[in-house]
């Protein structure tokens, strides 16, 4: 790996005064984590690889996995999925439901809005069953679909998140990998789907349980969860003034603790930090060098804006790092991933950036091997 140490920013940013506010207590959040959801960047961590079962909180990957089967195609709104006599009898009434009757006949839509709503166990079957085949198939393409967006440390059994001998275990890390997936690959979905207040249907009117919508403001979600070994534990999120932060709250002893620290944890993320634009959307970051390639070099950008989040009434330095496996070779597409650039904020996680090539470079005709040969002896 060759690490290139560029001094493209060294010098401290300002900031403004602002009182510091808490953050929750690990009392009541043993684990906790929080992101910016646009960056990925790293606001607070705490124990964020440990496994744990995440119960009900499993249904967040249900339902991104429907999002993208959406837009894949393979699936839509109103498609009508019936209950099969069998999921009836072993889901009816068991644990949080939507009250499915025997004979209902259901559309993607309401078994979505019954799944983020008020957690609809039965609604996750007959949703997995419906676009699936089997629920093995089903959970078979979550788990898939946990490793493509880079969930390294998670496993699936249920589409529901039911005890399942530990079968099922996620980490804070992979949760919030999973969570910013859906808000920027889906973000229509998600207002249509998450946060609604409450659901009625079949005549029974529930209400949602999620701690921070309605409270703090801003706030859209996203799933709560309970199991008897792992604690009380929520993924949420929030939105204000265009800037959305995710965040995870786990192994709580209680749900009043549990709600507390999501309260708490989020507005300390928006009260804490200021934002900061390092790099304008298309903006040439750096570059790398090429080897046997029509250029000698190629530019380097990100896929948008480079923004990080920096402590209110604080000047920290921040260092930056580009780092590629040099040289390059030739050819490279456009808007292919070949570097990363690492911010380095004093007092904070280390935060990575993914750099693409600004433009092709093709691969060195002979006569320009020729004038590449030349160039390296006189350089």
């Amino acid at each position: 790996m060759a690490a290139l140490t560029a001094a493209l920013i060294s010098t401290p940013l300002g900031a403004k005064d602002a009182k510091e506010p808490s953050i929750p207590s690990e009392d009541d959040a043993p684990i906790a984590y929080l992101i910016d959801a646009a960056s990925g960047q790293v606001l607070y961590q705490r124990d964020v690889d440990r496994r744990f079962m995440p119960a009900s909180i499993t249904k967040v990957m249900t339902t991104f996995l429907a999002f993208e089967w959406m837009e894949e195609g393979r699936l839509f709104p109103q498609q009508v999925y019936g209950v099969r006599p069998e999921t009836f009898k072993q889901w009816h009434r068991k644990g949080s439901t939507m009250f499915l009757p025997a004979d209902a006949r259901v559309t993607v839509d309401d078994l979505l809005h019954g799944i983020t709503t008020v957690s609809a166990n039965d609604g996750a079957v007959v949703l997995a069953e419906g676009a699936a085949g089997t629920v093995e198939d089903w959970v078979a393409a979550m788990n898939a679909k946990a490793r493509e967006i880079g969930m390294t440390n998670s496993h699936y059994g249920t589409p529901n998140g039911w005890m399942d001998e530990g079968k099922t275990f996620v980490t804070a890390r992979d949760l919030g990998t999973l969570a910013r997936a859906m808000v920027t690959r889906h973000p229509s979905k998600y207002r249509h789907f998450v946060g609604a207040k409450g659901l009625k249907y079949n005549g029974i009117e529930q209400r949602n349980h999620d701690p921070i919508s309605g409270v703090v403001p801003g706030a859209d979600g996203i799933k709560t969860g309970f199991t008897n070994q792992a604690g009380y534990g929520f993924l949420g999120s929030a939105k204000r003034n265009g800037r959305r932060l995710i965040m995870v709250v786990a192994a709580s002893p209680t749900g009043r603790a549990r709600n507390r620290a999501a309260r708490s944890f989020i507005e300390w993320g928006f009260k804490s930090f200021d934002s900061r634009t390092l790099f304008a959307n298309k903006a040439r970051i750096a570059s790398a060098r090429v080897q046997q390639g029509g250029a000698a070099q190629v530019g380097l950008t990100a896929r948008g804006p480079v923004r990080i989040s920096v402590p209110k009434g604080q000047s920290p330095k921040v260092s930056l790092t580009l780092r590629y496996e040099g040289p390059l070779q030739a050819p490279i597409a456009k808007g292919e991933e070949v570097a990363e650039l690492v911010v380095s904020i004093d007092g904070m996680p280390e935060h990575r950036v993914p750099l693409v090539a600004r433009e092709e470079v093709l691969k060195a005709t002979p006569v320009q091997r020729v004038f590449n040969a030349l160039r390296s002896w006189v350089t």
